[in-house]
Parts: structure tokens; sequence; C-alpha cells
């Protein structure tokens, strides 16, 4: 027991400081935002459209980027022989609406808050019921995380809890196979009103690697109406709770 306590002592407190504090350290390998310069795109070249698996670049005009499409994999910017495309260091992503995903590299919206009457309702407990609709168990992998003493989504009265009955939301994973979609719905039906659903990964958003595959439908929101977009392939757990805390009016909203 003392080895124990004597262990506990050096590891010192394990929880990040997150969303106060200084922006905490990500790895350098990690991948978040896209940044675009559509100035160093060589007219008529499309090499990143064509190298991105899910579609998720546009060129009409100015390039853009389906962030709901994207699985941050960095074949567009492999491609690129101008270096048009680069992926930052900013975890922020999460968005209200599907249409906010789609960015041209400048700024762009994250997740407003709920109203002021739901933030009074859940803004000090919100429960969520997770559901695996399809997921390769990466994404979830993620929102298990994030119970763990780095950090601690219970200290902010986030749950995640065994049934739909004793939640206030859904938070979903996975593109919805056929086999899931009648589960997913009976899930939403024993979520008592009102409730939210997030849709966490690009699965979830779009149908990521599988998009218009018979045995899926293509993310969430072709079934349910989504509230909360958190992309990624899989989102960081750190781009999970921000958005989370973003829904719940406790970071305030500016521009990513």
């Amino acid at each position: 027991m003392l080895n124990i306590i004597n262990e506990r002592i050096k590891q010192g407190y394990r929880t990040i400081p997150f969303p106060d504090g200084e922006m905490p350290k990500l790895p350098e390998r990690y991948r978040g935002l896209p940044v675009i310069d559509s100035k160093k795109c060589p007219e008529g070249c499309a090499k990143c459209v064509d190298a991105c698996p899910t579609d998720a670049i546009t060129m009409d005009g100015d390039m853009k980027i389906d962030l709901g499409r994207c699985l941050f994999c960095t074949d567009c910017m492999d491609a690129c022989p101008e270096g048009a495309i680069e992926y930052t260091q900013d975890f922020r992503l999460a968005t209200r609406t599907r249409e906010g995903l789609v960015t041209d590299g400048r700024a762009f919206e994250l997740a407003h808050s709920i109203d002021e009457k739901s933030r009074k309702i859940f803004g000090r407990s919100l429960q969520l019921r997770q559901v695996s609709a399809g997921g390769c168990n990466a994404c979830e992998a993620d929102i298990n995380v994030l119970g763990t003493l780095v950090f601690d989504l219970g200290r902010f009265g986030v749950k995640i809890v065994a049934s739909p009955r004793h939640a206030d939301g859904l938070i979903v994973t996975g593109p919805v196979t056929q086999n899931m979609k009648l589960a997913l719905e009976k899930t939403y039906a024993a979520t008592p009103s009102p409730k939210f659903v997030i849709a966490v990964g690009a699965c979830a958003i779009s149908g990521g690697p599988f998009v218009d595959h018979d045995e899926q439908n293509n993310g969430v929101d072709s079934i349910l109406s989504v509230d909360l977009y958190i992309p990624g392939c899989p989102p960081h757990p750190l781009t999970i709770l921000d958005g989370i805390l973003r829904l719940l009016g406790r970071i305030e909203t500016n521009a990513g």
C-alpha cells in the first residue's frame, strides 16, 4: 500500500487544465484543422482532388475541404506539388451544422451553445448514451478515454450512461449500418425529450470511407436530426471534449 501511495505522489496531478490555462500540447504528428492557400494552386491542377479517398475536396473556384468527409490522412497534402494544404495542431473542429464543416481554409464558425433554457436544464449535468452504429471502435475508444483521469469528463457534469432512459441525448459513432439503423431509432425513441444527438467521426457524419455503400446510411443525419458534429477519423479526445463544452456554453464560441 505504501508503494502505491508513493507512486501516486510521484505521478502528481494528472488531469489536464483544459479549457483553462494554456492550450494543450499535442503530439508533433497530430493532424488537426487544415489550412489552405489557394494562391499556391497551379491553374487546372486537381491532384489533391484526385488523391482524396472520400471526395472531401472540391475545386469550384477556391479549394474547399469538407471536414465531415475528411479522414485527415494527408493524401491530399502529399499529392499537392506546391504545398497548398497543411494540417495544423488546432483540435477545435466541432460545429452545430453540417454546412459549417465545409471550409476554404480560412476562419470558420465553431459550435455555438444551446439556447438559454436548455443551458439551465443541461448546462451543469448532461447524461449521454453512446451508440456504436457500425463503428470500427476508434471513435468509441476516444470517447471512452474521456472518462480517464487525464480528461475527467465527469468534472464537467457529463457522463456516459448505460440506458437511453437515463440519458439526455445520444453520442453516435459509425456510419449507421443497415443492421444498426433500427437499433439507433429505438434508442433515440427511448431517450426522453428534450434530447440531443451528437455525431462523432467521419463515419457518423458522412459515411466516412464507406460513403454511398449500400449497407450503410451515410451517417446519422440521414435518420436523426443532429445537434453537434465532431469530425475526425477518429477525432482526438480534446476535439470531442471541446465540442461538448461549446454545446453546453462552457466555452465561448469564436472563430476557428
